[in-house]
C-alpha cells in the first residue's frame, strides 16, 4: 500500500506529487534503484521567514542554541585564556551560529522533495563517502584518529555530512521501495549495504563514536521504515553475529581490544587511572558532584580552569551541572526531550513517507547523540568522544545540526500547507 501523498499507478510506478512538483519513480527495476521523469515549477520559493512555520520546535532550538552558546562561553573561558583571548572560542562559535542560522532558514524554505533525486541523494552519499575515506588516509590525526581535513585556519570533519547523507539515502530508499517490502532484496539489502559502507569508512578512521552513532541511525531508520518485524529480527540477528565474529578475529589477531578495553575499565573504576585514561571522567564527575542541587552560579566552575580537559567540547555538561546543579541538567534533558519529542511529532504528520523518514532520521540523530554526551559526562556510558548538540565547541557539528533542523522545519512547512488544501 503506498503511503500518504503517494499514488500506486497501474504500471507498478509510483507518484510523489504536490502543487506544481512531480515525480515518477519506476520500482521494478533491479535492486533498489530508479530513474526519475520531473516536471518541476518554483522549486525553490522564497516566503516569509516565518510563514508557516512550527513556531513552537522554531522557539526549542533557538533556546538549546542560546543556552548552549552561554554555556560554551564559560566553559571554554579560561582554555581561550591559554590562547591569549578568553572569549577565542565563543568568538568563533557565534560565527558559526550565525552562519548554521542562515543555513537553517535556508533549509526550511527549499522543499524537502527536491532530495527525493536519484543522482542528488546517492551522489552526495558518494561524494561523502570518498571524502570520509580520503580523511581516513590523509587527513589530520588527533589522538591516532584521522577525523579532519585541515586546509590553513579551516577544519572540517566529514563524518557529520556523511551522517546526513547516509538519512537522505535511507530516507529515498525507504519511501522508493516500500511497496515491494515483503522482498528482502528491496526492504533489507540496500540499507544493510549503506549502513556497512559508512561503517567501514568511519572504522578506518578509528572514528568509534561515529560508528556506534551511524549503527543507531541506520538500524532505527531500518525499523522506522516499516521494514517486516520478522525480516528485520533476523537482519539484527545477523548483524549480531557478524560483530561478534569480528570482534574475536580482532582480539585473536592483535591480543586485545587496544584503546576501546581501556575505554571499558575506564568506566568500570574512573579512580583507577586519574593522571591518564581516567583522567576526563574523574574530573567531570568532580564537576558534577560540586553543583550538587542548585550549582555555584554562571561562570563559577572550578574545573573548568584547566582540569577538565575538553569542557568546552565533549565535557560541556559537567561544567552545566557544576554551574546550575541538578536543576540545570534537569532542564537540560527536558529541553533534549522536548524536541525529540517534538521532533518525532512533525515526523508523524510528514505529507509523505520520504518526509516522515528524513524528520525521524534527524530527530533520533541528534537525540541520540544528546543522550549519550549526557551519559559519558556522568559515566553512565564510556567515553566515546560524542558531542552534546547546540553546545559543544565544533563549527561543522553546529552548521550541519542547524541545517538538518532547517529540513524538519520544513517537513513541518509543507505538512501545513497540505492540510491547509
Amino acid at each position: 500500500m503506498a503511503s500518504k501523498g503517494i499514488k500506486r499507478m497501474r504500471d507498478g510506478s509510483l507518484v510523489y506529487e504536490r502543487k506544481g512538483f512531480s515525480v515518477k519513480k519506476h520500482t521494478e527495476i533491479e535492486l533498489g534503484s530508479s530513474k526519475d521523469i520531473a516536471t518541476e515549477r518554483n522549486v525553490f520559493s522564497i516566503r516569509p521567514v516565518l510563514s508557516g512555520i512550527d513556531k513552537p520546535f522554531l522557539l526549542l532550538v533557538l533556546v538549546l542554541l542560546g543556552f548552549g552558546l552561554m554555556m560554551m562561553f564559560s566553559a571554554s573561558y579560561a582554555w581561550g585564556l591559554e590562547m591569549g583571548d578568553g572569549y577565542f572560542y565563543i568568538k568563533k562559535q557565534a560565527m558559526f551560529a550565525v552562519i548554521g542560522l542562515a543555513v537553517m532558514w535556508f533549509a526550511s524554505i527549499v522543499d524537502y522533495h527536491n532530495y527525493l533525486n536519484t543522482k542528488l541523494a546517492f551522489g552526495f552519499f558518494a561524494l561523502m563517502c570518498v571524502v570520509t575515506f580520503y580523511t581516513a588516509i590523509a587527513g589530520t590525526a588527533t589522538a591516532d584518529a584521522s577525523r579532519w581535513i585541515v586546509i590553513g585556519s579551516f577544519r572540517f570533519q566529514p563524518s557529520e555530512l556523511l551522517k546526513i547523507a547516509l538519512i537522505i539515502v535511507f530516507a529515498y530508499t525507504g519511501a522508493v521501495n516500500f511497496p515491494n517490502y515483503q522482498n528482502w532484496r528491496y526492504s533489507t539489502i540496500p540499507f544493510a549495504a549503506y549502513l556497512g559502507i559508512a561503517v567501514i569508512l568511519l572504522a578506518l578512521q578509528r572514528h568509534i563514536s561515529a560508528v556506534m552513532l551511524i549503527g543507531i541511525l541506520g538500524i532505527s531508520l531500518m525499523f522506522v521504515s516499516g521494514v517486516p518485524l520478522g525480516t528485520f529480527l533476523k537482519f539484527i540477528g545477523i548483524l549480531v553475529s557478524l560483530v561478534v565474529v569480528g570482534a574475536l578475529v580482532l582480539y585473536f589477531a592483535t591480543g586485545s581490544f587496544s584503546y576501546i578495553e581501556d575505554r571499558i575499565n575506564g568506566w568500570i573504576d574512573p579512580m583507577s587511572d586519574i593522571q591518564g585514561s581516567t583522567h576526563q571522567t574523574y574530573n567531570a564527575l568532580l564537576a558534577i558532584g560540586s553543583g550538587g542541587i542548585f550549582g555555584l552560579g554562571f561562570g563559577e566552575s572550578r574545573q573548568k580552569y584547566l582540569y577538565l580537559s575538553e569542557s568546552q567540547n565533549d565535557f560541556v555538561f559537567a561544567i552545566v551541572c557544576e554551574e546550575f546543579g541538578l536543576i540545570g541538567a534537569i532542564v537540560v534533558i527536558l529541553l533534549f526531550a522536548l524536541l525529540i519529542v517534538h521532533g518525532f511529532y512533525i515526523a508523524s504528520r510528514a505529507k509523505d513517507r520520504f518526509g516522515m523518514l528524513l524528520a525521524s532520521g534527524i530527530t533520533i540523530q541528534i537525540g541520540s547523540q544528546a543522550i549519550l554526551n549526557m551519559m559519558v559526562a556522568c559515566n553512565a556510558f564510556p567515553n566515546t568522544g560524542i558531542s552534546l548538540p547546540f553546545f559543544s565547541y565544533g563549527g561543522t557539528a553546529l552548521i550541519i545540526t542547524l541545517g538538518e533542523i532547517g529540513i524538519i522545519l520544513n517537513v513541518s512547512r509543507q505538512a501545513r500547507k497540505n492540510k491547509k488544501r
